[in-house]
């Protein structure tokens, strides 16, 4: 892996380590608030309906496609200039990528094909960056830069797992002709960006609210917008004149410290009643959970070692098996996306209120083990194993 990182790589992993810290706060508040005497006035708050939606809906459909513009500029980032500019490279988190996603929706498969909830199958394959990174950063300097990067390019391409299983299987109906005209104007944007040279970001964010619109009325979830508005702007070189660049910089602040943090206020708002422990035991629940506690850690380590074993890729100098297992148990902090995927797997309010409980409980402990994991094993700056 590559010794030197750019300034924009840095941003994004500071502010998404900042603003996974951010996150845990915010849960706490929101689950506090839910199950306070101000419970329903609290819950209500993101019921309440604006313009023919609830604002839940707005921040789900619409805030988080932003969220998702800032992942498609990231990946595009990654493609041309990043971890995944060279295949070789690419190659070992792209197979941690895939075992992280393929084994979680299998286990939770096993517990539930055949039954009402086989859809959330998608729930336990997401990985949470921000709070997978800010759980690294709590170790500090003891973290080699190689592991930082192996994350982010595991996170970012279970981002595009994610993305393409949203828009595959958890389309229910399709309006085809609102989907042409969406892909219409991402196809005049994209002619625009690498044709035509335009390099004003207005024009895309004009034509990306416009998409967005059709796309939201399509049947296929609105977010996708995100990621196509990504790569249809100029990337360029990638520095600091790239409209991508631009883009991406100005949006790492906002997602990070409002929109992620008012995803976590809206969607973590769980009322604990006296069966929710129940959930633990159901056939989701038992999917959920050992999807992210189990499957994760185990996909991305035997796919990883398998393709090592090989000779398709190697490790990095600096990172051994236990790093590697240690990351796969961060990876399987699942929240912001596996929250996200259950709001569209699941119908039934009570459902995919027990769901995100089970997410909630399997992602805390998912990130103490790996937490603990990297810390008994990883080296501090001196040499030495860090054991206190």
């Amino acid at each position: 892996m590559k010794e030197k990182i750019s300034k924009l790589f840095k941003e994004f992993t500071e502010s998404e380590k900042a603003g996974g810290l951010i996150l845990i706060g915010c849960t706490l508040v929101s689950l506090l608030l839910a199950n306070s005497d101000f419970g329903p006035q609290y819950t209500q708050i993101w019921e309440t309906q604006f313009a023919g939606h609830s604002i839940g809906h707005w921040i789900n459909d619409g805030l988080m496609a932003i969220f998702f513009l800032l992942i498609g500029l990231e990946l595009e980032r990654e493609i041309y200039l990043g971890e995944l500019s060279n295949f070789k490279d690419a190659l070992l988190p792209m197979f941690a990528a895939i075992g992280g996603m393929l084994v979680p929706a299998g286990i939770f498969l096993l517990f539930n094909y055949g039954t009402p909830t086989q859809g959330g199958a998608g729930i336990p394959m997401a990985t949470d960056i921000a709070f997978a990174l800010g759980i690294l950063s709590l170790l500090g300097n003891r973290v080699p830069l190689s592991l930082k990067i192996f994350l982010t390019a595991l996170a970012v391409m279970d981002d595009l797992g994610a993305i393409l299983v949203i828009a595959i299987f958890y389309t229910k109906t399709l309006l085809w002709s609102n989907l042409l005209i969406a892909l219409g104007i991402w196809a005049v944007l994209w002619f625009m960006g690498k044709k035509m040279k335009v390099r004003n970001l207005i024009p895309y964010l004009i034509g990306g609210v416009a998409m967005w619109y059709f796309m939201l009325n399509s049947g296929v979830h609105a977010t996708i917008t995100g990621v196509l508005l990504a790569f249809a702007i100029p990337f360029d070189r990638g520095d600091e004149k790239s409209a991508s660049y631009m883009l991406q910089h100005h949006l790492h602040k906002p997602v990070a410290f409002f929109i992620l943090p008012i995803f976590a206020f809206a969607n973590t708002a769980i009322i604990m009643g006296s069966g929710i422990m129940d959930s633990l035991t159901e056939n989701y629940g038992l999917g959920i959970a050992f999807g992210l506690l189990l499957g994760k850690p185990l996909g991305i380590f035997l796919l990883t070692f398998a393709a090592v074993s090989l000779g398709l890729c190697k490790l990095p100098g600096d990172i051994d098996w236990k790093g590697i297992l240690g990351v796969g148990f961060l990876a399987g902090i699942g929240f912001t996306m596996s929250i996200f995927i259950s709001l569209l797997a699941f119908d039934d309010l009570t459902l995919i209120n027990n769901a995100k409980f089970v997410i909630l409980i399997a992602s805390f402990v998912a990130a103490l083990i790996g937490f603990l994991s990297l810390r008994l094993t990883l080296r501090n700056p001196s040499g030495d194993l860090e054991l206190g």
